[in-house]
């Protein structure tokens, strides 16, 4: 669903050219892009496509939804601190039926049950208690954020069970796992990109980040045109 949302995103930005001046960290920010950009193009994308291609697709779902099914109870904790109590429960439902009918994730039942995937964070979560976003900020290695969202992160990884897992190499060899194949569904949405990369990156999260945190309900600019329909 992000995949798609990028591209929606990412023609939104085509038809309207719409770019924001509220970048203070530019200098530092452009350099940290383009050290990304290199560490991509190196070592995450050649990993990334090499993993897409020797790994069977029922084993890569498989595996995606493992990493997705993890990631429920974090999303159910943030809803029901926004006040989406309803979501929350249905996130730790969805959890809890996977981890057990769906052989630990391996299977996303609770999809075929009705039970809705959300996409909440504690970024987002700020952002409903109305903590300002700060300005944006480009991660070495993670790319595009802000202060908000950067700070969010610390709750986020510490929910992540796999943090408590004792033995270190299988925690980093987890860690890793999800990295490459969270690279891996992302595989040619760069091709989508057209103009200055740096400020289509910066506009693309900062709608996609409005987009999550008003849970799909954004104001666009096209009410005025409501009369002549």
């Amino acid at each position: 669903m992000k995949a798609l949302r990028f591209l929606i995103i990412s023609f939104l930005l085509l038809s309207t050219s719409i770019f924001s001046d509220d970048d203070p960290l530019k200098n530092i920010n452009q350099k940290t892009h383009s050290f990304n950009n290199s560490l991509d193009d190196q070592l995450a994308s050649p990993i990334a496509k090499t993993y897409k291609s020797v790994t069977p697709d029922l084993l890569e779902l498989g595996l995606t939804n493992i990493f997705r099914n993890v990631e429920d109870i974090n999303i159910g904790l943030n809803n029901i601190l926004q006040g989406k109590v309803k979501d929350g429960l249905s996130d730790i439902l969805r959890f809890t039926i996977n981890s057990s009918f769906g052989l630990g994730g391996l299977f996303d039942v609770a999809s075929n049950l009705g039970l809705e995937k959300h996409d909440e964070d504690f970024g987002q979560t700020l952002a409903v208690w109305g903590v300002s976003s700060g300005p944006y900020i480009v991660l070495p290695g993670l790319g595009p954020s802000t202060m908000r969202d950067t700070l969010g992160m610390i709750p986020d990884n510490l929910l992540n069970p796999f943090w408590f897992i004792e033995h270190v190499p299988t925690k980093n060899t987890i860690s890793g796992l999800n990295l490459i194949d969270t690279r891996a569904r992302y595989l040619g949405l760069e091709s989508v990109v057209i103009g200055d990369e740096y400020l289509f990156y910066k506009d693309a999260y900062q709608q996609s980040r409005e987009f999550d945190i008003k849970d799909g309900k954004v104001d666009d600019d096209f009410d005025e045109f409501d009369d002549f329909n």
